[in-house]
């Protein structure tokens, strides 16, 4: 599975990667001996693996319970008949958990508090995966295809990837940098990548295909930001043709939520369910070339199918087992994978 994957090369990397740091030759990484051998230079090593534990606690730091804000501006037309739409500000109460953290992968899920205060209703959110100098990386195509890249070591070296996931668990995008960290803010800038229209316009418009987008988290010590300087692009008529930019905030302001235990309550009812579609969506990430998601004829989106399964499983009309066979026959009618249908074994 990817995330095991991940977690086995970073380890090795981290180690490798020390030891090339402290054996290279020059006046701080080591001495060299006579018979052409290195003597480690310790303190080389202990300012890598610092380096990358600050790393780490960047990316934790995006847990826990957050009132939120999401906000987004189109403010450049580049068709001159292009009126650009309403801006879009939407509160939200947000609580993040940290579901895995190895020393080369931290997870961490997403899960929207909705309705009242005491009492929410808890809704599946995105989730984002952090890989240490990962090997392949995931790039979205356009028209629901997706196509994993291979990362070179120097791209990788030192560098974290983040691949964030829709509501079903489905990948949606992915992203390649190095944290940068100063007095009160770290900050993870990758190049610009494409990915699928956001659930705000997928809904509700189509008169584009894709957002080309810099994805930027800044961690602060009162929460964290996710900025994103987007380009909405038109593919359908045989070439790229930008539509309007548009500049995205989403505030992270940690705060205590009240309701919180119907988060628990969810997560705890649903997480075995969510690991078993996490898996396929990990063999696909780990084996495939190229793989599509799309919506079957009658145009029912892959996401309300599988998230229901899951609801299914906490109101205890179903066990789990079931529920994910459930979601495995709906994954497998909208789902290829390098040309094929998918198949989940």
């Amino acid at each position: 599975m990817t995330k095991l994957r991940f977690m086995t090369l970073a380890t090795a990397s981290l180690a490798a990667i020390s030891l090339g740091a402290c054996a290279s030759t020059g006046g701080q990484q080591g001495v060299a001996m006579a018979d052409g051998s290195q003597i480690p230079n310790p303190h080389a090593a202990a300012e890598f693996a610092a380096q990358v534990e600050t790393d780490r606690q960047a990316i934790l730091a995006m847990a826990g319970e957050y009132e939120v804000t999401f906000d987004f501006n189109e403010f450049l037309p580049i068709s001159a008949d292009y009126e650009l739409a309403d801006p879009k500000v939407t509160p939200a109460r947000e609580v993040v958990y940290v579901i895995a953290d190895e020393p080369g992968f931290i997870s961490l899920q997403h899960l929207l508090l909705v309705g009242d205060r005491d009492n929410p209703f808890v809704v599946k959110h995105w989730r984002q995966d952090w890989a240490y100098e990962p090997d392949r990386l995931m790039a979205y195509r356009g028209f629901g295809e997706w196509e994993m890249q291979e990362v070179s070591a120097e791209q990788s070296l030192g560098a974290w990837s983040q691949t964030v996931y829709q509501v079903d668990d489905s990948p949606r995008y992915a992203g390649l940098a190095r944290w940068e960290h100063a007095a009160g803010v770290s900050t993870w800038e990758p190049a610009r990548s494409w990915r699928p229209l956001p659930r705000r316009d997928a809904t509700t418009r189509d008169d584009y295909d894709v957002i080309d987008a810099v994805n930027r988290h800044s961690i602060l010590e009162w929460g964290w930001t996710h900025e994103q300087d987007n380009s909405k692009l038109v593919l359908r008529d045989g070439e790229e043709r930008e539509l309007v930019r548009e500049h995205g905030i989403n505030t992270y302001r940690r705060t205590e939520l009240e309701g919180v235990h119907a988060a628990e309550s969810y997560w705890a009812g649903t997480e075995g369910y969510w690991a078993d579609v996490r898996e396929v969506w990990d063999e696909i990430l780990e084996t495939a070339d190229r793989f599509t998601a799309e919506d079957d004829p009658e145009g029912s989106m892959l996401y309300m199918p599988v998230l229901n399964e899951g609801q299914a499983v906490l109101d205890g009309e179903q066990d789990s087992a079931t529920a994910f066979s459930n979601a495995a026959e709906v994954m497998e009618a909208q789902i290829t994978v390098d040309g094929e249908p998918l198949e989940v074994e």
